[in-house]
């Protein structure tokens, strides 16, 4: 165990996160997320979407040379969930953070394209989200 590390980032998560440079994405997805199919690096947390985004927010910046350092789904109502998405950015980085609303075949693109995934297991519709990670300023 480490001190002040959130338990839910095991060493190859962290190490991921570590590795990833300024601009990359991680995907956070939900259990009925195609993830196996998608993903070049992936990581399994059979837990919720919230949990997972609080923990990941604790060790990486998110881009602020862009207006929207996150994505999600844009879905037929807003889920629920997205304003807990927007919530933990916000704590998170102490600002407003824009998050973007992109259609489901864009989604699997960026996806795809993603540095890494972590699959969880929330079971909430539509919870998935792009974060794109920033820089750590002097």
């Amino acid at each position: 165990m480490l001190k002040n590390v959130n338990p839910l980032l095991t060493g190859d998560l962290l190490a991921i996160l570590s590795d990833m440079g300024h601009g990359d994405e991680v995907v956070i997805t939900d259990a009925n997320f195609p993830a196996d199919a998608v993903a070049q690096r992936l990581v399994r947390l059979p837990v919720s979407a919230t949990d997972v985004l609080d923990a990941v927010l604790s060790v990486i910046p998110l881009d602020d040379f862009v207006d929207a350092p996150s994505a999600a789904m844009d879905a037929p109502e807003r889920p629920a969930i997205y304003t807990d998405f927007q919530s933990a950015m916000d704590a998170s980085e102490g600002r407003s953070v824009g998050l973007e609303l992109i259609d489901r075949f864009e989604f699997y693109d960026r996806a795809k394209a993603a540095y890494a995934v972590i699959a969880t297991g929330e079971r909430r519709l539509y919870a998935n989200i792009i974060l794109k990670k920033g820089v750590l300023r002097a």
